[in-house]
């Protein structure tokens, strides 16, 4: 028994929900978003609620994994996500321009990173970039895409690094 999917998914204020033809369609006021559903699982809603069951003959692994996507989008579409960036170093920046954002990161050119669908970019500082949008997935990839241009060194903690995350430092060389 999935302790994680038997648990109904509360259909919070404000969103509409449908449930057919192997997808879950939901709608808030940060826009809309869709779930294709596996045969493994068979989903119902009924009242302010959706559950989750595996299917008779179906794989039981996909039961909880559909539970928590089916919340992650509701959440998307009600509050959103979002992914704070920070950059360290002498001469690092950021900017937007367009549907580009434009990173100085020490290189010999800039790196024009093109800003996807459904994701909005803000530079607040120079130094902070916010990722925001519906979808955690696409919003956690963008992060971890602009994190890779120039991940932080061990050494000096230079480069783009999450705001929550902790750069192990290593000792320098010595004489």
């Amino acid at each position: 028994m999935s302790r994680v999917g038997k648990n109904p998914v509360i259909i919070p204020q404000g969103v509409t929900v449908e449930v057919k033809a192997g997808q879950v369609k939901a709608k808030g006021k940060l826009g809309e978003g869709t779930l294709k559903l596996t045969d493994d699982v068979t989903v119902t809603m009924d009242g302010g609620k959706i559950s989750v069951q595996p299917a008779a003959n179906g794989n039981k692994a996909m039961w909880a994994t559909t539970q928590r996507n089916i919340t992650n989008l509701l959440k998307g579409v009600a509050e959103g996500y979002e992914k704070k960036l920070e950059i360290n170093g002498v001469g690092l920046r950021a900017n937007v321009q367009g549907k580009e954002l434009v990173l100085q990161l020490g290189f010999s050119h800039d790196i024009r990173y093109a800003i996807p669908e459904g994701i909005k970019i803000a530079v607040d500082k120079q130094t902070a970039i916010t990722v925001t949008g519906t979808d955690k997935q696409k919003v956690g990839q963008v992060a971890a895409e602009i994190r890779a241009f120039r991940g932080p060194e061990p050494y000096k903690g230079k480069g783009i690094k999450y705001d929550n995350e902790r750069i192990i430092r290593k000792e320098g060389k010595k004489k």
